[in-house]
């Protein structure tokens, strides 16, 4: 494990990037002197924010292969839940997800701070030149639109890692909210209601203004709309997120893929009938085994370190159901005879959501935003607000087209279990390694179970790992929502350099 260490740095908005496989300028340069109010120029001002979600860019001086928006988002979202278990310490700041064991100093949460605002000081940037030029026509404003929508999708991404939930605590601290050129450097960080207010009238504007599409690699109303949607579920606003959730689901412009096609659904994610908003990456952008979102929980036996697999508990929930279209992205590791092979103990079941795109196993376009989310969210709203059948049909509508035509709900909730319950079983299983987990755990008010074997258990010895029981007596196997380590630290980089931010607890 890396050493924790505490470094003064400066928290520079101009750091070097490569925006690599994009024929646009790099983020770098926009500023207000060398943006021009031409489509192109806007355009590539912009398309130079979309690349730093996939790029590897410097940091601290530094450009290191494992430093990437989204490879840190998912490892920040997605390890810290029970979805996904670590097979082996290493030396990777992802472990301290998995163990809880964070820190200011952590190299991951660090970057994931600095690029998510040369993100949004990027689109601030097209946002003033847009504003000050007076040009409202169609294509200037979808341009504006999409810089809004990435103002408000990094502010609350942040704001979902660094601050409490808003259902637990909307008054208490959130995250430093970027909205103009003008702001001080030193400014306190917003409430967690103040950061979700603002990422609701940001994404509300911006679906006034996307009127044109650009493709599922770009911003759109729908996705404003699927936004504002994830928002107010989180928030609890169950009226608003059927709303939303209702304008995406009868736009007409997605369908959920069917059993057929589900399996190659993620592997083609830019002409999915499902896909709302992706990252779009080429095989240019092949990773490999180095810095790629799929390198640490797929490997073939050369393609990448495959050091973490999908757990007991995500495996135990679906294991009723083998006909289930969802389990082509859980891959067992087998030997020659057949028989699942073990790493310390654990069961090597790969995970491919990130995997063969063009027949790479590094390569994707990683989803953002989806149809089957929207009628997860209409379920759960439908849930909390005691419509029973209407949130099971809304399941059923996922699980008929996941291979489980003969294992429908038919409006009736199971002996023991909530419509609630059903709804997060079943988003668990459809959204699983996609961001979620955590986030619908503790924003729901309940325990985290990881009482499962791996090396996520805080003072976990080799000798232990292999035990055919459960474990018992170590730290971190049930996280409540109550807990501290739900959200990160605010990063060092941060505290030391802007004297109003105040670290959490």
């Amino acid at each position: 494990m890396k050493n924790k260490f505490f470094a003064l740095l400066t928290l520079a908005m101009v750091a070097a990037s490569s925006c690599k496989n994009l024929n646009v300028n790099p983020s770098d340069a926009i500023s207000t002197g060398t943006i021009t109010t031409t489509t192109d120029g806007l355009t590539n001002a912009l398309n130079g924010a979309y690349a730093l979600l996939k790029d590897h860019i410097e940091f601290n001086g530094t450009v290191d292969n494992n430093n990437m928006y989204l490879r840190q988002f998912y490892h920040l979202s997605d390890f810290a839940s029970d979805d996904i278990v670590c097979g082996q310490v290493t030396t990777d700041p992802l472990y301290y997800s998995f163990s809880l064991g964070h820190s200011p100093s952590q190299s991951n949460t660090r970057y994931y701070w600095y690029v998510s605002y040369k993100i949004i000081t990027g689109v601030n940037t097209v946002i003033d030149a847009i504003e000050k030029s007076g040009k409202t026509d169609a294509t200037t404003n979808q341009l504006l639109g999409e810089c809004y929508f990435l103002r408000a999708f990094c502010h609350f991404n942040l704001v979902r890692l660094f601050g409490k939930p808003y259902s637990v605590d909307p008054n208490s601290p959130g995250i430093i909210l970027r909205t103009n050129l003008t702001d001080e450097a030193q400014k306190a960080r917003s409430t967690v209601k103040e950061v979700y207010d603002a990422v609701i009238a940001d994404s509300e504007k911006a679906a006034t203004l996307m009127t044109q599409s650009r493709g599922v690699q770009y911003a759109s109303q729908e996705a404003a709309w699927s936004l504002l949607a994830r928002v107010n579920i989180y928030k609890e606003d169950n009226a608003k997120a059927i709303e939303w959730a209702n304008k995406v689901i009868g736009s007409g412009k997605f369908t959920l893929a069917t059993k057929a096609n589900y399996p190659s659904l993620f592997a083609n994610a830019k002409t999915a009938s499902e896909t709302i908003f992706c990252v779009a990456f080429t095989q240019a952008d092949d990773y490999g085994k180095f810095g790629s979102i799929a390198s640490m929980i797929y490997s073939d036996g050369n393609s990448g370190w495959g050091e973490e697999y999908a757990s007991s508990s995500l495996r135990d929930l679906m294991g009723a159901h083998p006909e289930d279209v969802r389990w082509s992205y859980i891959v067992p590791s087998k030997d020659g005879s057949g028989t699942v092979q073990k790493k310390n103990g654990i069961e090597m079941y790969y995970i491919s959501k990130f995997s063969f795109q063009d027949g790479l196993p590094n390569l994707s376009s990683p989803i953002m935003f989806r149809l089957a989310e929207m009628y997860l969210i209409r379920a759960e709203a439908e849930a909390k607000t005691n419509a029973t059948a209407a949130a099971l049909d809304d399941v059923d509508m996922i699980r008929k087209n996941r291979g489980l035509e003969g294992s429908l709900y038919n409006k009736v909730v199971p002996a023991g279990k909530t419509a609630l319950d059903v709804v997060l079983d079943e988003k668990r299983i459809e959204m699983a390694f996609e961001g979620h987990r955590t986030y619908d755990v503790f924003r729901n008010k309940r325990t985290l179970d990881k009482t499962y074997w791996g090396y996520h258990i805080t003072g976990l010895k080799e000798t232990d790992i292999d035990l055919p029981k459960k474990p018992t007596g170590y730290a971190n196997l049930t996280v409540p929502y109550t807990n501290p380590r739900t959200i990160y630290y605010i990063p060092i980089d941060e505290i030391l350099s802007n004297k109003k931010a105040t670290q959490n607890p």
